[in-house]
């Protein structure tokens, strides 16, 4: 089903209902880390299971899928972002956590790659036959990476349209800003670029009235809580758009000055993304932010930075783990 864009792409405030409390939970990231400790912020994956440490443990990989919990008086509405690498961690997390996904209202794919759409077909069917998946259309076109080597590569097929409805899935795909939760949760659509830094993925391609063209990842998008007064959340998949350019949009879309906390992928990993590094900290270090995880593709130069530079807000991620706001 096509949406028509319940906000246009303008300066117009967002109605973001105010959330009561916010839990993240972690069901792949690249990083795994069973010895981790924990505090009021974030809670890990207990070591035993009855008093006996378990030969089996949580599974990373290259990829990134969380499970949003958001609680607005006696309500708690709980979605999924991102679907990680392959089709084992997820449901294989899933059950070590002993978490379900019953009551997942919608499945939300910030942007097309591989690594975030991996466990799909898996998670619709834990979630039931109906669940809403929020989509940019661009996330079907193909895609590939131009090295400077001048080696071309190409990313794996994006499942159908009709594959994903075979799947049990109600396809909704969006372009603007959208709300979930009964109006608790927002997926912030294509992120316009404002900071002079962040470029984007150089090499990137994609595949537009058949022929491959720079790709600009249109279809990047992040969700954003309000906590009131301790301002926003918002959570990125890779934030190919920019965490920043995020963050700010975010701010823009709501009319909430105040973050409270940004987390996930922020894309800093690789020799032609860490020059954006140090801008970016930066600008984050002006928000005076509870809480910062960065994760995924983020990579671990940038993630020092952050731990040295903003230790106070830092938290570091590990597969399992939760994020209580």
């Amino acid at each position: 089903m096509q949406i028509e864009d319940q906000v246009k792409m303008k300066k117009e405030i967002i109605n973001l209902r105010q959330a009561d409390g916010l839990e993240i939970i972690t069901l792949v990231d690249n990083f795994s880390n069973v010895l981790l400790p924990g505090n009021q912020t974030i809670i890990r994956p207990p070591l035993a299971k009855k008093g006996i440490i378990p030969k089996n443990t949580l599974l990373a990989e290259h990829g990134l899928s969380l499970l949003v919990n958001v609680r607005v008086k006696e309500e708690t509405h709980s979605i999924v972002l991102d679907a990680g690498y392959t089709n084992v961690a997820v449901p294989y997390n899933l059950e070590y956590l002993g978490l379900t996904l019953e009551d997942v209202e919608a499945v939300v794919l910030s942007h097309g790659h591989m690594d975030h759409v991996g466990a799909l077909k898996e998670i619709i069917d834990l979630a039931g036959s109906g669940t809403k998946l929020i989509i940019h259309p661009d996330a079907f076109l193909p895609r590939s990476i131009q090295f400077p080597s001048d080696q071309r590569v190409f990313f794996p097929a994006f499942p159908s349209l009709d594959t994903l409805k075979e799947w049990g899935a109600d396809v909704m795909e969006n372009k603007g800003p959208l709300l979930l939760g009964q109006d608790s949760i927002l997926v912030t659509g294509e992120v316009p670029r404002t900071t002079a830094f962040e470029k984007g993925m150089p090499g990137a391609l994609i595949k537009r009235n058949g022929k491959f063209i720079s790709d600009t990842f249109k279809d990047d998008q992040s969700l954003v809580i309000n906590l009131g007064l301790k301002g926003l959340v918002v959570i990125s998949g890779c934030a190919h758009s920019g965490i920043m350019n995020s963050v700010l949009y975010a701010s823009q879309l709501t009319g909430q000055k105040k973050i409270c906390a940004v987390i996930g992928g922020f894309h800093l990993s690789g020799a032609i993304m860490e020059p954006s590094i140090e801008p970016t900290i930066e600008e984050m270090k002006k928000m005076d932010l509870q809480l910062i995880s960065p994760m995924h593709c983020t990579g671990f130069k940038a993630t020092t930075r952050f731990a040295e530079e903003m230790p106070e807000a830092f938290v570091l991620n590990s597969v399992g783990s939760r994020i209580i706001l």
